[in-house]
């Protein structure tokens, strides 16, 4: 399909007045997504990267949460606007739809089809089970990992709209992460630390120095451009905020439907292409207060979520394994819930690990709806036309989807470690960023109507992001190829 049928038209969907207990019962799609972002970066990179190079690296975090905050608002601009994802939007550019959607299902597939987080996750509990000396684990680790794999299926299928079952989830995932941490850092982490950690988020263009005051040669460029990528949410994650926003009703969202899950969900259809409304007084007031819920959703929920959920994790991690030790980088984690154990309660063990059991989970859980939904999506879109699909709902083709997804993922989950895995999901996902941000730049500034485009600022924000990830993404590759190739 070279082009995208053109859009309907409708009203814009009044929303519920905005107050303290609407916004709270309307906000969901951010916590999905802060669930999905507290993962590898928190658990793995942010610590080891933090222990390694000092906290004043983690200004890195700083600014991609800030980039990845911005693009993702423009993302779901476009879909308050036409009922459709950020995808959908990318295909209606040139060259075709069917470039696009070929483009970013190979983007999607290479970001996410490694499930790191499921065997960071089956790490987890191969220690509670064997604690951290066991030897020969590999074997009993891919039957764990594989397990988790099951069991994500599993969640995946019921709940209505398969984003409400993520909503529920990803809240009681959030709750018990956030008052874990939240509980060690108040009673176990001087208030002076705590106040360092925070100035390393600020201490922008710091790079560590060796005794020289040069950059160590040895500098793991690779984990800084993870720190970077997943501080927030990476790449197709960003985009996918958008088919949330639309499964949950938001703007026109509520016109176009939504991917029912297995159980409970055989009534919700979803439409192959968007609506738009006319702009009116009426329909310009309904938008201003839907975005008040964006802003509450994705500034107040997912962006303060991604810096505290940063700082509560580095800051406990910092506390505990003093700067420069060399630890494997997943054991930073492990390394923790054993010091609070040995040192302050025995209890802490299990509620450590437990805390890194679903910061990780949580993580594969969206990581594995982003890749399937938006591959569902993009075909949905991009073959509406087609005899194949007209007789098969979305429903049917996202668990399709994912059940090939996860063969294709237990077929290379031996190939590499957690961290390994994780640093090549990372890296790819650093550079999707780059034409997304292009892309919402140029969609959100042409499609939609001047009275609803991005203020100046805005758009400022999407071309750095572009560039920052830009410049990130050559400098890593550069230095990969160099150790690599041995220049």
């Amino acid at each position: 399909m070279a082009r995208l049928p053109d859009w309907g038209r409708d009203d814009l969907p009044a929303p519920p007045p905005f107050n303290v207990r609407n916004m709270f019962r309307m906000i969901g799609p951010g916590a999905i997504l802060l669930a999905a972002s507290i993962g590898g970066g928190e658990w793995m990179v942010g610590p080891n990267i933090s222990v390694k190079y000092g906290v004043g690296i983690l200004w890195i975090a700083t600014v991609g949460i800030v980039l990845q905050v911005m693009l993702n608002l423009e993302a779901i601009r476009y879909t308050l606007y036409t009922g459709e994802p950020a995808l959908s939007g990318i295909m209606r550019l040139r060259p075709s739809a069917t470039f696009w959607a070929c483009f970013y299902v190979f983007a999607t597939v290479a970001q996410l089809g490694i499930p790191a987080l499921a065997k960071g996750s089956a790490q987890v509990i191969y220690t509670a089970l064997y604690g951290v000396a066991a030897a020969d684990k590999e074997p009993t680790l891919l039957v764990i990992t594989y397990a988790v794999m099951a069991g994500t299926i599993l969640l995946l299928m019921f709940g209505g709209t398969i984003e409400r079952m993520l909503e529920i989830a990803s809240w009681a995932m959030i709750v018990y992460i956030f008052l874990f941490l939240i509980f060690v850092n108040i009673f176990y982490v001087p208030a002076a630390h705590s106040w360092e950690t925070f100035k390393g988020f600020l201490s922008f263009g710091y790079l560590p120095r060796d005794a020289t005051g040069r950059i160590p040669a040895d500098i793991d460029l690779l984990l800084l451009a993870s720190l970077a990528a997943t501080a927030g949410s990476g790449g197709i994650g960003n985009l996918s905020i958008s088919n949330w926003i639309r499964d949950k009703g938001f703007g026109m969202g509520g016109k176009v439907g939504a991917i029912p899950s297995v159980f409970g969900g055989t009534q919700v259809t979803l439409s192959h292409v968007g609506k738009v409304f006319p702009v009116t007084s009426e329909n310009l007031s309904r938008w201003r207060n839907w975005w008040q819920y964006v802003v509450a959703d994705q500034v107040w929920l997912w962006a303060l979520g991604c810096f505290v959920g940063m700082f509560l994790n580095v800051n406990m991690a910092t506390a505990i394994v003093p700067e420069g030790t060399k630890l494997a980088n997943e054991e930073v984690g492990v390394f923790q819930a054993q010091y609070l154990a040995e040192h302050y309660w025995r209890a802490l063990w299990i509620l450590g690990l437990l805390n890194g059991f679903w910061i990780l989970f949580s993580t594969h859980l969206g990581n594995t709806d982003i890749m399937v939904r938006t591959v569902t999506d993009v075909l949905w879109v991009s073959h509406a036309g087609s005899r194949w699909f007209k007789n098969l709902s979305a429903g049917k083709l996202y668990y399709i989807l994912l059940f090939a997804f996860s063969a294709y993922g237990a077929l290379i989950m031996p190939l590499g470690s957690a961290i390994g895995l994780f640093k090549v999901l990372a890296a790819i996902a650093g550079m999707v960023l780059v034409p997304a941000a292009l892309q919402m730049l140029i969609i959100n500034t042409t499609m939609l109507p001047p009275e609803i485009r991005p203020a100046w600022w805005r758009r400022i924000g999407l071309a750095l992001c572009a560039t920052f990830y830009a410049v990130v993404s050559i400098v890593t590759l550069a230095d990969v190829m160099k150790k690599t190739l041995k220049w």
